[in-house]
Order: structure tokens, then sequence, then C-alpha cells
């Protein structure tokens, strides 16, 4: 089984991103299963959204941009951000959101 983490960081203001709510779902031909929330910590982490195991399918990270946007006092463009990754073997995934007002980025970390 696999397992997914995930770590947000507020570029413009070079700080980890505290309170953002986070979502992952399992996708499917049929449905959307939502298989963890949480909201990053201090660090601007969450690390056990998934904590039984992933098997190998396709996932969605979706980031609520707006709620740290108003904690921190910001504009920011996207109100939310959505991930789609694939997992087709077992080991660890992790997946951060850089943020800024009006950018994001993200990758496949280690």
């Amino acid at each position: 089984m696999s397992t997914v983490s995930t770590h947000v960081l507020d570029t413009a203001l070079g700080r980890p991103a505290q309170g953002v709510p986070v979502r992952l779902s399992w996708i499917t031909d049929d449905e959307v299963v939502v298989l963890g929330t949480g909201s990053t910590d201090d660090d601007g982490r969450v690390t056990e959204l998934a904590p039984d195991g992933l098997e190998f399918g396709t996932y969605q990270l979706w980031f609520g941009v707006a709620a740290y946007a108003i904690t921190s006092g910001q504009s920011i463009f996207f109100p939310e951000v959505t991930v789609t990754f694939q997992i087709n073997d077992e080991r660890h995934y992790h997946v951060p959101l850089l943020l800024s007002p009006f950018a994001y980025s993200t990758y496949r970390g280690s």
C-alpha cells in the first residue's frame, strides 16, 4: 500500500500556510470517494489523510485556499486548488503546494 502527505507553503509571505483545508479523494469511473480530510498544521503539513494506505489508482487533493486567504489577510485569485495524480507503485507520495496571490505550483516530492 502507498501513503500520501502534503505540505502547503506561502511563497509570497515566505512561510508555511497554516489552516488550509485539505481533502483527499479516490477517483474511479463510477464515483468519487472522499478518503480523508484535514487542515494544514503550524508547519503547513497534513501527514495522515489516508492512514490505512492507498491502492493503485487516481486520486485528488483539494485545497481550500480561500479559507487561508482570509486568515492570512491576502487576496488570492484562485479560491481553491485541485491536484489530480496517479499512484502506480507502492511508496510514499508527497504532493507539495506552493501558493502566491496570483499563482500556484505543485510537484511530486519525496
